[in-house]
């Protein structure tokens, strides 16, 4: 009786790991959540109603935007709606506070999913969705909106946090 109980104990953590395509979506949620937070963090809070050109958003809207996107999308993951909160005319501190938030919900959600769950079809707002597919869009969303913004620092002479990262490296 002890043998079958020490197998089932070894093989635990071993079914508890994460299979490739978690393994391979969180880092890059980790990396893209940092790239946004610091982006939000480095501008200075006169800097949020900087637009690059007259049509574009602002980069406090774009702070705005990913704070509604992240809820949103990550309802979906977690087959839940869960609203952001309103964020019109609001400044820097309550912005990055509300982006750290969105990020963090949205943790909870992709590290509830295992490999299995995320190809699992959901019925979200009546129509089908898979959670796989929405944490890949959201990882190339970021990416694209970190690009936008990167924009936004370097014309106001501020050295984006990935390349600030890559020269404290290199020190």
């Amino acid at each position: 009786m002890r043998i079958p109980l020490l197998l089932a104990a070894l093989a635990l953590p071993v079914l508890a790991q994460e299979g490739p395509i978690m393994q391979s979506i969180l880092p890059r949620f980790q990396a893209a959540k940092l790239n946004l937070i610091e982006t939000a963090e480095f501008m200075p809070a006169e800097k949020y109603s900087y637009r690059l050109t007259p049509p574009q958003r602002t980069f406090g809207a774009w702070m705005e935007h990913n704070i509604q996107m992240n809820y949103g999308s990550c309802g979906m993951i977690a087959a839940e709606r869960k609203a952001a909160p309103k964020m019109e005319n609001a400044g820097k501190d309550e912005l990055v506070a509300a982006l750290k938030e969105s990020f963090d919900y949205c943790e909870q959600a992709f590290k509830a999913q295992t490999d299995e769950t995320a190809v699992k079809t959901l019925q979200v707002a009546g129509r089908p969705v898979s959670p796989v597919n929405v944490m890949v869009g959201l990882v190339v969303n970021w990416n694209e909106h970190y690009g936008n913004l990167v924009g936004y620092l370097r014309s106001n002479n501020i050295v984006p946090p990935t390349t600030a990262r890559a020269q404290k490296g290199k020190k």
